[in-house]
């Protein structure tokens, strides 16, 4: 019986993973839905191959588990917690697939348990649920095609790899990355052999549907991605990026991953594995040439964390050296994780924030309020629900009947779908609410948020005050908006509905 304690304290990876489980199940259900969790519900309750901003996995991840736990945002969000402490596991057993110790798998899985951006993609459900798992796994199973000549493995990346991307299709710069590194390097010996070509080939068929539901639709997730990075992410020099990098992971987790990025590259024992420093090269130049959000190239880090912490296990004898480091890691992780874990109630996170002397600042062009984007998000929309069912139900029963709801956004439209279900129906020409078009509305009825009565008078007959919604937390641009009720559109919406198209 004694032994188990003992195996268990030699993978020190799994200890770590029941520690993110456990943060996560008392954290996740703290402030309220983020925003793209409400639309994935909506996206997820109308299944197809594809949406306009996204593949379908993750929508009908989170349509099912909306239905499933109605009333409990933890468990709504148990997918992430468990994705996460998946990837902390894996990160210590491929620290030990390089040749790691305890201490080195203990690092390298408690260098992803304390990352803010990990904490983060584990707390809520989001398109990048399964990323990091998946970019690790990828790199993991090369490991043991490189060092164990176990090629099979190539079926296991392309099944991973085809889940992957019909969750985000972001694991294509990896995969893409990782193929430079291949060809750069002795490891292109695998193209000679059929299991490349066969895993490739599985991908191909578990996301050939979302593909050509893009090509039926013309490719509108491109667009996106195009506007993106010309008009909504700011674009950050390399030293700007880099130091996001370090912020969104850990700070003291840098020595570790460049550690790791350095041994890939130039570490005799690691010869064998140099594409893994090609590959994140390569990522990075691609990162910076499409001004990508710092968050974007996270599960890249993960194999660089599981080869820094064996480097630095045999490049540091010291016992107090180590212990050094692992305490700061320990330490900025916490002092971290309340900006992305909703460890504390609303108030007192904003006055740990300002004793930290930190300023929320975004990686889009969008005004930031006291609250970071991401927690700004998860607040308000209850409450914007709430005011235009008072509106809708404010209407005589006949035109209630008639009545829409105009969303400027998919949030807006998602949170009137989804919290309450006495609202009037939602439509907006947002992404995917665009192709669901006006669901045979005329427009003789609209409820609107935000805009001036000039503008809307220029289409519909008459244009009333209702209600004006404020809140104090959520993001600048959904708060101290009018609710507005609009008569007699001209021209119809479906006449005029091409016009409402905004893939952004």
């Amino acid at each position: 019986m004694a032994s188990a304690p003992r195996s268990l304290l030699a993978r020190p990876g799994l200890i770590l993973a029941l520690v993110a489980v456990a943060l996560h199940l008392y954290a996740s259900g703290g402030y309220g839905y983020f925003r793209d969790e409400l639309y994935f519900i909506v996206c997820g309750s109308r299944p197809d191959w594809g949406y306009v901003d996204q593949p379908p996995l993750v929508p009908l991840i989170a349509w099912a588990m909306h239905r499933l736990f109605p009333d409990s945002l933890t468990l709504f969000r148990l997918p992430p917690a468990l994705a996460h402490a998946a990837t902390v596991a894996l990160a210590g057993a491929a620290a030990r697939r390089l040749g790691g110790g305890a201490w080195a798998q203990g690092v390298a899985a408690l260098s992803v348990l304390s990352g803010v951006v990990y904490l983060g993609q584990g707390t809520i459900l989001i398109t990048d649920l399964l990323q990091p798992l998946a970019w690790l796994f990828s790199a993991y199973a090369l490991v043991r095609i490189i060092r164990d000549g176990e090629e099979r493995w190539w079926l296991a990346i392309g099944a991973v790899a085809g889940v992957a991307l019909l969750s985000k299709y972001m694991i294509a710069f990896w995969l893409l990355a990782l193929g430079i590194g291949l060809l750069a390097t002795p490891a292109r010996r695998s193209l000679a052999r059929p299991w490349l070509y066969l895993g490739a080939a599985i991908a191909l068929v578990i996301v050939l549907p979302n593909i050509l539901w893009q090509w039926s639709h013309d490719w509108p997730f491109l667009e996106i991605g195009r506007r993106a990075a010309q008009e909504k992410n700011v674009a950050l020099s390399p030293l700007a990026f880099l130091d996001a990098e370090i912020h969104e992971l850990n700070p003291a987790t840098f020595p570790v991953w460049l550690a790791g990025l350095a041994a890939f590259a130039f570490w005799r024992r690691f010869a064998d594995l140099r594409l893994f420093a090609i590959a994140f090269v390569a990522l990075m130049a691609a990162m910076l040439a499409m001004h990508a959000k710092p968050y974007y190239p996270a599960g890249a880090y993960p194999i660089l964390f599981a080869g820094g912490a064996v480097a630095l296990e045999a490049w540091l004898p010291w016992r107090a050296l180590r212990a050094a480091l692992v305490t700061v890691i320990v330490a900025l992780g916490l002092i971290g994780a309340p900006f992305a874990l909703p460890l504390l109630p609303i108030d007192r996170f904003l006055a740990y924030q300002d004793f930290l002397g930190v300023t929320p600042k975004s990686d889009e062009w969008s005004k930031i309020g006291r609250l970071p984007q991401y927690y700004a998000d998860m607040f308000g929309w209850p409450e914007m629900a709430a005011a235009i069912e008072r509106v809708y139900q404010s209407l005589p029963p006949d035109e209630r009947a008639r009545a829409v709801f105009l969303g400027g956004n998919y949030g807006e439209a998602s949170a009137i779908e989804v919290l309450d279900r006495h609202q009037p129906p939602a439509i907006s020409g947002h992404n995917s609410y665009f192709l669901w078009g006006p669901r045979g509305h005329d427009g003789s009825v609209v409820i609107r948020l935000g805009g001036n009565r000039e503008a809307l008078l220029k289409a519909y007959t008459s244009v009333e005050a209702a209600a004006v919604f404020e809140s104090a937390r959520a993001m600048p641009y959904e708060s101290g908006l009018t609710v507005w009720i609009c008569r007699g559109r001209h021209p119809t919406l479906d006449q005029a509905w091409s016009s409402f198209r905004n893939y952004n």
